[in-house]
């Protein structure tokens, strides 16, 4: 199973259209990838999807997710909230 990190750049590089070669975990959402507010709003929602289970709904509020501005950042919250690696 692929980790939370494979995860969050495989749906970067789905809802952005960049290159997984281009997404690392220090790759910024704004400053590297290009993400407007609307692309921003749009990963928190399709991270939120990805990663909540039956045991475990992951919700990122307005405040937190204007603090995930890097991959890395997306994936540190996600452990923190209960996400684990498969």
């Amino acid at each position: 199973m692929p980790t939370v990190y494979e995860r969050i750049r495989d749906i970067v590089v789905e809802k952005l259209g960049v290159n997984e070669e281009d997404v690392t975990e220090e790759s910024s959402f704004v400053d590297n990838l290009n993400a407007d507010s609307l692309d921003l709003v749009e990963l928190i929602m399709a991270f939120e999807e990805e990663f909540s289970t039956e045991d475990n709904t992951v919700e990122i509020s307005d405040e937190d997710a204007a603090n995930i501005i890097t991959i890395s950042g997306a994936v540190t919250y996600l452990k923190e909230h209960g996400v684990k690696d498969s």
